[in-house]
């Protein structure tokens, strides 16, 4: 379905008025925090406009989830505008707006291959996109690469994520690891909490951002200095001394007062 920009918004208005009255408190409480996800992830400049997607499960309710509406910047997110769908692609709510057909493909396998895959985050960024065609991939060059490299999977191109086919190889490339590196195409993380995708993929961005800066004007990762492989190997109980054992919800709640006081309107 299309429609213009007066429609969807006109939409959006309609569907604030009643999806507070149809979902339960759990889901409620899972919109409020997929939609300032989103907002942060607008606000450290990780987003492609309206595309990519972020998608959490809906508690209660094995093989749905939530995702945003196509169409919206990321800006414009908020709990009541978020769709939900199954891993079928399937509008689960009546809902006069669409969705990106990529978030079925993605997310849709990922979801339904890993339940432990709570949230599902993906990005297009410009140092994403420029570390996943490099050849060698995530160098370990620096102390947020490590954290990367203890858990990180690759799947090649195969053209924009719309063909059925490509799920089961997306499935079986991620496997049990939490960050995927896209080939030409992006960055994918995932979560138990929507708290723990958030903050994988800030860690896998800025290790990209590093590499691509440590790389300019360097003839190759030859004349980089690498961190010892010896680190890489505790890096699972850094992660938990870093965070004391809370992950990604040690640093939430600090996360969710900057959106107050720069972004409210999420929680709507």
């Amino acid at each position: 379905m299309s429609m213009t920009n007066s429609q969807l918004m006109q939409a959006l208005d309609r569907s604030r008025r009643d999806t507070r009255l149809r979902c339960s408190d759990a889901e409620w409480d899972v919109r409020v925090e997929l939609a300032a996800c989103y907002r942060l992830i607008a606000h450290f400049r990780m987003t492609d406009w309206i595309y990519n997607h972020i998608s959490a499960s809906v508690p209660g309710e094995p093989g749905h989830y939530l995702v945003n509406a196509f169409g919206l910047m990321y800006e414009e997110i908020c709990a009541s505008n978020l769709v939900k769908v199954n891993t079928e692609g399937q509008l689960v709510d009546d809902v006069p707006y669409d969705v990106n057909p990529a978030a079925f493909v993605i997310h849709g396998a990922i979801h339904r291959a890993r339940p432990d895959a709570f949230c599902v985050l993906h990005t297009h960024t410009r140092a994403g996109v420029a570390v996943s065609a490099q050849k060698h991939g995530v160098l370990p060059i620096s102390q947020q690469s490590t954290f990367v490299l203890a858990s990180l999977a690759y799947h090649d191109y195969e053209g924009v994520a719309i063909r059925d086919d490509e799920k089961a190889r997306l499935q079986a490339d991620l496997g049990s690891a939490n960050y995927l590196m896209l080939r030409n195409h992006g960055l994918l993380t995932v979560g138990k909490t929507i708290a723990d995708a958030f903050l994988s993929m800030y860690t896998f961005e800025n290790t990209c951002r590093i590499q691509v800066d440590a790389l300019a004007g360097q003839s190759g990762a030859a004349d980089l200095t690498a961190v010892n492989p010896k680190i890489l190997d505790g890096v699972a109980h850094a992660s938990r001394v870093q965070t004391g054992g809370m992950g990604g919800a040690f640093v939430w709640p600090s996360l969710l007062r900057k959106l107050q006081r720069e972004n409210p309107g999420y929680d709507v």
